[in-house]
């Protein structure tokens, strides 16, 4: 795609990779005329600007010369800290090497000229920079010159050896890209010299024996050292060879695509599999040297092309001097016309007056200016991924906790027939290992129905006193006799009781069950024997019948007198009298007579009975009163909503030993939320102890979820430990199974069953997902766990779960081959270029939780379900070998909240071992 252009009839040099911004220097091409037959010559530096959609680039400075050029070539000698600066050298028509500055020339400074020689007799045709040294630069030029030319000491050069004979002109020189000491020059006759310059000698001549081979150019191979390419620029035999120099008795490859001689050559520094060439057949094509195919040619106007070079900066980009005096600067990766278009449409526009044609002088409204139409075009990119855009290695992190990494193997020097293993690795990661740790001993005390020695070790483990009395709570509710051991945890004893009672009456306690003095009853019981001893003696004369007992009882014989008075009293008697029970309590209360009211209203009935408590406990106001109220009534919703928060153990502990069992649960919960209400982390500890005792499921998570941090793994996990042995001791009153309507409670239990399967514990985290739930997020985590565990282990697709949509597998073979099992591969997909969004294959696959990985030589993209990796090798497909690695550590840029990940967050691996044609060009 041509991004850039210019007018010149040039020779080109890029700046270095680290000079920023990118630079282009143009030296006026010797031997060439332009239209306007301009014998002038300058060297001038452009400013590449692609912020710009215009095809114009920005001139930074220009200085005028007295010769042209043959060669130029911007070395990074003498480049600043700010990646500015380096070194521009030149060789001229009449043998002169010149070095200029090209801050001095971009700054319009006089003195731009660092160094000149006219060493050499005539025209410097070859310029090459040592990749190691930079101060050290080879030229070559006719009569078989060759120096060798150091910047810090420039007028001395030295030479590679003796001049080959006999003497020619030198075309090109190259210095090894591996071997600093390596030199190689090449001249048009077709022969070519291999320099050692420890020895000052040549070490190996490549001359061909057709003599049908010009040489115009030649490169190292940027990663091999003994080989390299020459190109032909005779048009019999316009062909590139690549040499290996151990093999030197012939060419080891042969490029044949053009059909006239080629020009100019240039190997891609960033890719050693891109090869450029432009030939007279007006082609630029980019070569694969590995396996000889033309990936791409430039769409380029229908003229020769003397010069081409890649950008070191930018590593797609290249440019493009040819005959027609033009300096193009192209992109290999494709892209889109529609802004270069718009902006020629634009210079066309504006370059017609908008004034009226026919000289009224009025200017036409807008609408009536003409505007160009502007289609977009599309111009396409290489067939294969370049080096710079692949991946050296990829991760990428998979449902269930799942890292997968990839890693593409340094291609050996020599294509070997045996294929390349390439190996996608599937880790298991771990970060929440105490997380993990808990969440099984909760699964293992649930399986088993160990509850008590759970809660046991929970009691013991505990960080506060608050957290063990939730625990010790927790733990009462799976034993018998529940409510008193309740009783005991809020302080409150029988047998502690009693004995603050005796002594309360001077009494000795003993633990007989009824707190009797054990010594005033031995007294007692002395007196009663003794008395009856007597009783027995004096009776033996004349012994009493059982009848007669009762009428020898004796009797007080003072008499009394019934007051019938007006009088309280009078009236009293007069009421008893006739019977008005109700009248005579009446009066007693008037009266203050609270005994004997209470008295009387037991023979008035039940019901002046309650109306004589109602009226003796509404004139009581003591702080025992309201208690005796409830006591006598059974009224506890007073006392659970009138009494003071810090009474809130007492209020419990009434309810513990008054409240009927179907009132209990409604009044717990009701002391529970007068707690719950103050909002303070005190009080919502207690209003948590309170639900526990009422067996509110919910009202403890949303209490426990307001006032905890339940964010946090741990948090979560605190809660749900709670809530599960609250729903198993519940479970063993109730002797079934408790479903718990609570959506805060579902949205807590798919959080931690989240956070499980992130953790790669895939069946503990189905288990605690909501039944029968129609919410969008729990049933499709459902599915994805179902789909992510080994498949056909239940052998029921789970309750309202996705369909999966069958993707057909084909490969890229004329015949087509009957589809893999699901079992083996998941889906497979055959794409004609290298996407640029995934395509509806590895879309489906990735929504089924596969690993997906694109090959970009079989320009495929194929899916495997994360399961295949838990299956013997002998089952998957394509075939697998089985490999592992050691731990490793992982990067915290996944993991914010954490400083470092342990070594032990890795668990088993396992790879598959892929065939040599998949390379891979995007992360899974």
């Amino acid at each position: 795609m041509r991004l850039k252009e210019i007018q010149r009839t040039a020779h080109q040099a890029w700046s270095p990779a680290e000079h920023h911004p990118i630079h282009l220097a143009l030296g006026t091409s010797a031997q060439q005329l332009d239209a306007s037959f301009n014998t002038t010559s300058a060297l001038e530096i452009f400013e590449v600007d692609f912020s710009d959609p215009s095809l114009e680039m920005q001139l930074k400075g220009s200085l005028p010369t007295s010769n042209r050029f043959h060669s130029i070539v911007w070395v990074n000698y003498g480049m600043g800290e700010d990646g500015t600066g380096g070194r521009l050298v030149a060789g001229s028509e009449n043998g002169t090497l010149t070095i200029y500055n090209p801050e001095v020339i971009m700054s319009s400074g006089a003195e731009a000229v660092i160094g000149q020689s006219d060493k050499h007799t005539g025209p410097i045709r070859a310029l090459d920079f040592n990749p190691f040294q930079s101060n050290l630069l080879a030229s070559g030029a006719n009569d078989s010159e060759i120096y060798i030319w150091d910047l810090n000491n420039f007028s001395s050069p030295m030479t590679p050896g003796a001049k080959t004979q006999p003497a020619e002109d030198i075309s090109v020189v190259s210095w090894n890209r591996q071997v600093q000491h390596i030199l190689a020059s090449a001249n048009p006759s077709g022969k070519a010299v291999v320099w050692d310059l420890r020895k000052n000698e040549p070490i190996i001549k490549i001359s061909d024996h057709s003599n049908r081979m010009h040489y115009s150019g030649m490169l190292w191979h940027p990663e091999v050292a003994t080989q390299l390419v020459l190109s032909s620029e005779d048009d019999r035999m316009p062909v590139i060879q690549m040499w290996d120099l151990r093999f030197a008795t012939s060419p080891l490859k042969v490029f044949e695509n053009h059909t006239r001689g080629i020009l100019s050559i240039s190997w891609s520094q960033a890719d050693p599999e891109l090869l450029l060439s432009s030939a007279k057949d007006n082609r630029i094509l980019c070569w694969n040297p590995n396996t000889g195919e033309v990936i791409y040619e430039l769409p380029t106007t229908n003229q020769w092309c003397f010069d081409i070079q890649w950008c070191p900066r930018n590593p797609a980009l290249l440019s493009a001097a040819s005959f027609d005096g033009r300096i193009t600067v192209y992109s290999v990766m494709g892209g889109s016309l529609k802004a270069q278009q718009q902006s020629t449409a634009d210079t066309i526009s504006s370059s017609f007056d908008a004034m009226d044609p026919f000289g009224t002088g009025q200017v036409l409204p807008p609408l009536q200016v003409p505007q160009p139409v502007v289609q977009d075009t599309i111009v396409s990119p290489l067939k294969k991924p370049p080096k710079w855009v692949r991946r050296p290695v990829g991760a990428s992190f998979a449902f269930g906790g799942k890292l997968i990494t990839f890693e593409n193997p340094k291609p050996a020097p020599v294509q070997s027939p045996q294929p390349v293993p390439r190996q996608v690795f599937v880790s298991q990661v771990t970060t929440e290992t105490e997380l993990l740790q808990r969440s099984r001993e909760l699964q293992a005390a649930l399986q088993s129905g160990s509850f008590n020695s759970y809660c046991q070790a929970k009691i013991q483990s505990a960080k506060s006193d608050a957290e063990q009395d939730i625990w010790k709570f927790l733990l009462v509710n799976f034993e018998d006799e529940a409510r008193v051991k309740f009783l005991r945890l809020l302080g409150f004893s029988k047998d502690e009781l009693e004995r603050k009672i005796s002594k309360c009456l001077g009494k000795s306690f003993q633990h007989n069950g009824h707190g009797v003095d054990a010594k005033d009853l031995a007294q007692k019981m002395q007196q009663l024997s003794t008395q009856r001893s007597d009783e027995g003696d004096a009776a033996t004369p004349g012994s009493v019948s059982p009848a007669d007992f009762f009428s020898q009882t004796p009797k007080e014989n003072s008499n009394f007198q019934i007051p019938v008075s007006c009088d309280t009293d009078g009236l009293i008697s007069q009421a008893l009298l006739v019977g008005n029970f109700e009248g005579a309590v009446d009066l007693c209360l008037n009266d203050g007579r609270y005994a004997e009211a209470i008295l009387l209203s037991i023979s008035g009935g039940e019901e002046l009975l309650k109306k004589t408590q109602q009226k003796y406990l509404s004139n009581q106001k003591n702080s025992i009163s309201m208690l005796i109220s409830s006591v006598v009534t059974q009224n506890w919703s007073d006392i659970v909503q009138s009494c003071e928060l810090d009474n809130w153990k007492e209020a419990l502990a009434a309810l513990l030993t008054y409240a009927h069992p179907e009132d209990f649960a409604r009044l717990c919960d009701t002391l529970g939320g007068r707690l719950e209400h103050e909002r303070t982390e005190k009080r919502c500890l207690q209003a948590c102890l309170c639900y526990i005792c009422s067996g509110n499921i919910e009202k403890l998570v949303e209490c426990w979820a307001l006032h905890r941090d339940c964010a946090s793994p741990l948090g979560l996990e605190d809660l749900v430990e709670k809530v599960m042995m609250l729903r198993k001791s519940i479970e063993r009153l109730r002797n079934s199974e408790v479903v718990v309507q609570s959506p805060i409670l579902a949205e807590k239990l798919t959080c931690y069953a989240g956070i499980l399967a992130a953790e790669g514990s895939l069946a503990t985290a189905m288990t605690y997902l909501p039944e029968n739930s129609d919410q969008a997020g729990i049933t499709m985590l459902r599915d994805r766990l179902f789909h992510a565990q080994e498949e056909g282990a239940s052998g029921q697709q789970p309750p309202n779960s996705f369909n999966r949509a069958n993707v057909s597998t084909a490969k890229p073979t004329p015949a087509a081959q009957a589809p893999a099992p699901k079992a083996q591969i998941m889906s497979q997909y055959q794409a004609p270029v290298p996407p640029q969004a995934p395509p509806a294959a590895a879309a489906a696959a990735a929504a089924s939780d596969a690993v997906v990985l694109y090959s970009t030589d079989a320009n495929q993209l194929r899916a495997w379900p994360p399961a295949i990796f838990s299956r013997p090798t002998a089952q998957l497909h394509p075939p697998c070998l089985e490999a592992s690695l050691p731990p490793t550590t992982c990067s915290r840029s996944r993991f914010p909240s954490s400083s470092a990940i342990p070594t032990s967050a890795y668990a088993g691996r396992r790879a598959l071992r892929l065939p040599s044609s998949w390379s891979f060009y995007a992360s899974c």
